[in-house]
């Protein structure tokens, strides 16, 4: 049965970006941790992780058949270029449709939803089919979260504290959320949880 996840490698105090866009060559350690070699649709960003990281990253992708993103996500990877390095269809949360991008990157599986979070994850799982739906960390993951549309949260926590920055999460409203307990896998610079929301 599909699933809509929310997750993201975030630092041990609970920050998946540090302050100005920064920390980044900390949280994604992981994504260098060994000799293997993960293909994506980017070839000039080269994964290359330890066994234990791979079968995770494997796990997450492999299961996963569409993604909600938020604006400002969109706006700084410039869209992937025009496809992510996941392979798979991508919605995204704006107040503003990128007419120039959209005729510039034609046939790039894009959609672009106005009408908030949860049209974009219903969007998402029209898309995704039988596998999940991921949600982006952050403001995404915040709304979602609010709206009662997460299932489960994927957390890869990396050995390092930012001190500030964009949170996993937030405040919100409705917590405490509890979680069941997680599956736990012992990476190398990242340890990998799996919470089910109760």
């Amino acid at each position: 049965m599909s699933k809509v996840i929310t997750g993201a490698t975030m630092s041990l105090d609970g920050y998946i970006a540090g302050p100005g866009e920064s920390g980044f060559e900390h949280l994604f350690a992981w994504y260098e941790s060994g000799d293997v070699t993960f293909e994506s649709t980017h070839p000039e960003i080269p994964f290359t992780l330890s066994e234990t990281n791979a079968a995770f990253l494997h796990e997450l992708t492999d299961s996963t058949g569409a993604c909600v993103v938020g604006r400002h996500l969109f706006d700084i990877t410039d869209g992937w270029g025009g496809i992510h390095p996941m392979n798979v269809p991508i919605v995204v949360v704006t107040h503003r449709v990128p007419e120039q991008w959209i005729a510039e990157h034609p046939g790039a599986p894009f959609t672009f939803v106005t009408e908030g979070v949860k049209a974009a994850v219903d969007t998402a799982k029209q898309l995704a089919g039988e596998q999940n739906v991921a949600v982006n960390g952050g403001t995404m993951a915040r709304q979602a979260l609010q709206a009662g549309l997460i299932d489960e949260l994927w957390v890869s926590i990396a050995p390092v504290l930012l001190g500030d920055g964009t949170p996993l999460i937030g405040h919100f409203d409705g917590a405490p959320v509890v979680l069941e307990d997680p599956v736990v896998t012992a990476g190398e610079r990242a340890t990998h949880l799996r919470y089910r929301l109760r």
